[in-house]
């Protein structure tokens, strides 16, 4: 990229810095937003350019040629499009928009953010577009009905708390002559999962065990206690001590502990980078879900107890998202609430 280049791409991007500062002083954040002069703006469209070139030279035409009639005709024309945006502007001036409910999304997917629209008053409201350029948004009209609840939808790519930016308002209404907008901050916010990515069967039995849950396995490492001997027993677990005291020739048992719950540990996936590890445990989560299989949560800084239920998975989601982006952590280390 050549230095005119990049002087161009910063002229633009100290651009687009200054009207944001503007439009935040002119249109702060808030979930409840009504429209009028001071956050609606208006130009001609490109068919309104077109149609003012139309005039202009209908009454050079006409002056030259001092042609009644065509200026008869000018005059009609430069006073509709006199009165055109009076039209326009009303549309949308008054108008509310109010934010309802910002359901969590997954990272790779569209998120969606309900809104609920209201014309306030009994105006009709027509050909109004509300979304995030350049997505396609969604088209409404208020015309039998004062207000309606729409879904927004915006693609996202990162897991976290992702912060939307402003919706576009738009209008055109009646003519498409001149284009009325507005830039509406309604102080969204996305919560995104992790992107699921499947990593095998779920890791039932793999976690180590806790405290007095799990199952109980002979032949372990730990002593459990001591049993009558039997033929066959190996010689090394024999009681000596026990029996030079005078006891029945007795056995030392041993067993070890597994945990028959499903603990979604941190070390257990396979890939060594952050962002894989929490989207295999997040596609475990919903698999162990599905299975109804009662499922915890082991990751550096959060620890949940095995459970089940909506209100358990969008705990174990939430934690999976907020992990932090940066954090230094080995591979086998377990955090704590």
């Amino acid at each position: 990229m050549d230095l005119t280049a990049q002087t161009a791409v910063k002229l633009r991007e100290r651009g687009r810095q200054l009207v944001q500062r503007w439009l935040s002083r002119r249109s702060p954040p808030s979930r409840s937003v009504t429209l009028n002069h001071r956050n609606v703006f208006i130009l001609p469209s490109r068919a309104g350019m077109g149609f003012l070139l139309v005039i202009a030279l209908l009454w050079l035409l006409g002056t030259n040629y001092e042609n009644n009639l065509v200026l008869a005709l000018t005059f009609l024309l430069a006073g509709l499009i006199a009165v055109l945006p009076v039209h326009t502007f009303a549309n949308l001036s008054g108008l509310q928009l109010r934010l309802l409910e910002v359901p969590p999304a997954f990272a790779g997917d569209y998120a969606e953010a309900k809104i609920a629209v209201s014309g306030g008053g009994s105006r009709a409201r027509e050909w109004i577009h509300v979304g995030w350029p350049p997505e396609e948004g969604v088209h409404l009209e208020l015309v039998e009905c004062d207000s309606a609840e729409i879904r927004v939808s915006l693609p996202v790519v990162r897991r976290g708390r992702v912060r939307a930016p402003r919706l576009r308002v738009e209008s055109r209404f009646p003519l498409g002559l001149f284009r009325c907008w507005s830039w509406v901050d309604l102080d969204i916010e996305f919560l995104v999962y992790p992107r699921p990515i499947a990593a095998g069967p779920l890791p039932v039995g793999l976690a180590p065990g806790e405290g007095d849950s799990g199952e109980r396995i002979r032949g372990g490492d730990d002593f459990a206690g001591l049993k009558p001997y039997q033929p066959g027993d190996s010689l090394r677990h024999l009681a000596w001590k026990q029996y030079a005291a005078g006891r029945d020739l007795n056995s030392k048992e041993y067993e070890s502990r597994s945990d028959a719950r499903l603990w979604l540990d941190w070390s257990l996936p396979v890939a060594r980078d952050t962002e894989t590890r929490l989207s295999v445990l997040c596609h475990w989560a919903l698999q162990a879900e599905r299975s109804g299989i009662a499922y915890g949560l082991r990751i550096p800084g959060a620890t949940l107890a095995p459970s089940l239920g909506a209100e358990h998975l969008r705990e174990v989601l939430t934690a999976l998202a907020d992990f932090p982006v940066h954090s230094p952590v080995s591979g086998g280390g377990h955090g704590s609430i």
